[in-house]
């Protein structure tokens, strides 16, 4: 079997900004807390664990003092950083950029819809870290929906500006929007609708360069953490061009029987993947003797 592993696969820049930010500060001082899992993959979690990586929740963030924490790529709402000050918590931030221009456009924008009485609407995962971080941005006002079918959630008489968790399907959003624009229309009242391309362009890029990815192979392995929104965004992706696409987590699960002599086996991965796994995966495949 011929096994390639695709080179746009692996950690995107904001990943790979808030590992290397918890690598120095561990071999400086040896432990460090982290708001919540690093990036959505246990193994990578594991690893930075053995260094001295102490996840925490927010129950247990409220209760530190005098010490250093890690603050994500996914970011954080405002409450986070009050809390910080209140308790000394010296924090590191490894807010991905994206996401923090986002914040930024998000809180504005909440401050005209308010002036406008109208609504900012947020396509993601409810309860997703940077989501939460997202909300945060309207002090908790801003309407969540994950698809077509939690839309009336919405007020359609109202305006509205809506943006999207930057890790989203973009072709998801615009089916989203156009649904939105349809629903205002049937309510009656003339559409005020803001609409903001707000998906992070080194994650919607990946959608196209994954599909020739699979297209190309007869079998891919998707490797991503059960975790990963963007894992199952892109397995979607890449199921949709090549059925012959499996998800797994971890080593364990690589199926023998799914390959067949002589075949051309891709392995891809999300954002939250590690090239280290990937690798790994890849030479557990080609030990088959198939």
């Amino acid at each position: 079997m011929i096994v390639e592993i695709d080179k746009n696969s692996g950690f995107c820049f904001g990943v790979v900004f808030a590992i290397k930010k918890a690598e120095e500060q561990l071999s400086k001082y040896g432990k460090l807390y982290c708001l919540g899992d690093i990036v959505h993959n246990n193994l990578e979690v594991e690893r930075l664990k053995l260094l001295g990586l102490i996840t925490i929740d927010y129950d247990e963030f409220k209760k530190l003092h005098d010490c250093a924490v890690l603050i994500r790529a996914h970011g954080e709402p405002p409450e986070t950083y009050k809390i910080a000050k209140d308790n000394n918590i010296m924090l590191l931030d490894a807010t991905c950029p994206v996401v923090l221009r986002l914040q930024h456009k998000i809180k504005l924008g909440n401050e005209e819809m308010f002036s406008q009485n109208g609504q900012v609407v947020i396509y993601g995962k409810n309860g997703h870290a940077e989501v939460n971080g997202l909300v945060g941005q309207t002090e908790g006002k801003a309407v969540v929906v994950g698809n077509i079918s939690e839309l009336n959630k919405i007020d359609f008489s109202k305006p509205i500006t809506i943006y999207s968790q930057t890790t989203q399907n973009t072709e998801s959003y615009k089916e989203i929007i156009a649904e939105i624009k349809r629903r205002m229309v049937k309510a009656g009242g003339k559409v005020i609708l803001k609409t903001h391309d707000s998906t992070c362009r080194q994650v919607s890029s990946r959608q196209t360069e994954l599909k020739k990815f699979c297209i190309k192979h007869d079998i891919v392995i998707f490797v991503s953490g059960k975790k990963s929104s963007n894992g199952k965004v892109l397995f979607n992706v890449c199921k949709q061009v090549n059925s012959r696409t499996y998800l797994v987590s971890e080593l364990v699960e690589v199926n023998k029987e799914w390959f067949r002599e002589n075949d051309s086996v891709g392995i891809c991965g999300a954002t939250s993947t590690p090239r280290w796994l990937m690798e790994k995966i890849a030479d557990e495949i080609k030990s088959l003797n198939i």
